[in-house]
Parts: structure tokens; C-alpha cells; sequence
């Protein structure tokens, strides 16, 4: 097993708005310099969030790559040139832009809110001559299961309702609750990526803290312990994807 930690500390930091919107980039753009690059087919990932006041991302463009916005607490606003029309999220839902030939969107991110913003590739030379498209996911869209240790939601898999034309790509969040020891089923043909929202965690001798992001890869299992509630991201991505990447 490969464990690849990237403390919350490390990770790149970016703003907009002098400050008013705030972020944290585990995988950033190629200009930020970060520790850690783009792989498999997730290109870019940032956990954007606010404090005492709402701020807008005006205006701005996108092309090929798919766009999944994931809101983690609070609420935000949306507009894009598709829809023409500003659409608000709470917390539990997901937007998906799949950018295609081009859109533009906009963001206001509420007060005391928090998304994840995480671009996938998949495969520019093919998505760049389709249309872009636009979805919506309510956080009662998506199944949960529960055991004695453990709440999952299964946000994008084989079976839900999400569908992207980034390949092989699993999306859960976990709830694990206190005290407890649980273990994880994982793919040795897969990159699984984690984020710990909240909480702190304990796996192959590392201690997790909030904020903190990490990779595992090379195994198909993993135990972790917990010593309080803790809220765990996860996307699992293909080792290898069998077309070229922006990256590769």
C-alpha cells in the first residue's frame, strides 16, 4: 500500500475578491506550483469557503474539461450561459458542467459556506466538439447505505444517476463514526483520493486531521480508526486512462 499525505498546511493557497473567498488547493493549476500535479484524469482540485460575508466569481469561461462542483456546507448561486438563469445549491448538492465546446458560468458562494471544486479530463480532443451540458444533483438523489460503523453516500457510481464522460470515476463521502475502526474496500487498479472534511483519522501509521488530503494506491483494503465523527471525501480514478490527458 502507498500512502501519499498532503497536509492542509502544504497545499497551495488561493483568494478572490481580496480575500473575501478563500481557498485551498490541493491539486492546483500548473502556474501554482503545487506539491502535488494532475493525475490519472483529475486535473484540479480546490476547497473554496467563505466567512462573514457572500462574494461573487464573476463571469468566466470554460472549455473541455468536466466541472463538478460539490457543496460541503452552506449554500451557493449559480449562473451559466446555458441555462441563463441563477439556480442556488445547498449543502449535499452537486453541479456537474461537462464544458465541451465552451460555457460560461458564475459562482456566489453564501456566507459561511464551503465547495469543492474538482475539474476531470476526459480526453480534451473528443469533449472539445461536443456541446456543453449542464446538471443539478439534490443531496436526496443520491443512495445511502449505513452499517454499525460507517454512512456512506454513493454519489457517482455504475448505477446512480450522474453520468460523465470521464472514465471510471466513483465519488463517495463517508460518515464514520466515533470510536470506531472500519475498513475500506479499494482497487489496486484505481487511484483513490481523499479529502477529511471534518474530524481526524488514523490509517497506516498516519494521524488525519480536517483539511488534510491524502492518496492511497497499490492495495485493496485500508482500516481506518476514528476518535470522533468524521466526514471523509473520496474519488477513486483509473491507475491509467486509456486515452490522453491535458496532463500526460
Amino acid at each position: 500500500m502507498i500512502i501519499n499525505l498532503y497536509p492542509k498546511k502544504t497545499q497551495v493557497d488561493g483568494s478572490f475578491n481580496f480575500g473575501e473567498i478563500l481557498e485551498k488547493k490541493p491539486i492546483g493549476f500548473p502556474h501554482d506550483n503545487g506539491q502535488l500535479k494532475p493525475y490519472s484524469n483529475i486535473f484540479y482540485w480546490a476547497h473554496a469557503f467563505t466567512s462573514n460575508k457572500k462574494s461573487t466569481i464573476g463571469l468566466h469561461p470554460h472549455k473541455g474539461f468536466e466541472i463538478f462542483t460539490f457543496v460541503i456546507k452552506g449554500k451557493i448561486n449559480h449562473f451559466d450561459t446555458k441555462l441563463k438563469n441563477w439556480i442556488q445549491l445547498e449543502e449535499g448538492d452537486v453541479q456537474v458542467i461537462r464544458s465541451g465546446s465552451g460555457i460560461s458560468h458564475s459562482e456566489e458562494i453564501l456566507e459561511q459556506s464551503e465547495i469543492f471544486q474538482i475539474w476531470f479530463d476526459p480526453g480534451l480532443s473528443q469533449s472539445l466538439l461536443k456541446p456543453a451540458s449542464y446538471n443539478d444533483y439534490k443531496q436526496e438523489d443520491f443512495k445511502i447505505t449505513k452499517s454499525k460503523d460507517k454512512i456512506i453516500t454513493h454519489i457517482l457510481n455504475s448505477n446512480s444517476i450522474m453520468s460523465i464522460d470521464s472514465e471510471n470515476v466513483i465519488i463517495n463521502e463517508y460518515i464514520f463514526l466515533k470510536d470506531s475502526k472500519s475498513s475500506l474496500n479499494l482497487s489496486k487498479n484505481k487511484i483513490h483520493s481523499y479529502f477529511l472534511i471534518d474530524g481526524y483519522l488514523k490509517l497506516g501509521g498516519n494521524n488525519i486531521y480536517k483539511g488534510d488530503f491524502f492518496t492511497i494506491s497499490n492495495s485493496d483494503s485500508v482500516q481506518i480508526q476514528t476518535h470522533k465523527n468524521s466526514r471523509l471525501f473520496e474519488i477513486s480514478s483509473p491507475v491509467s486512462t486509456s486515452y490522453a490527458t491535458y496532463s500526460s
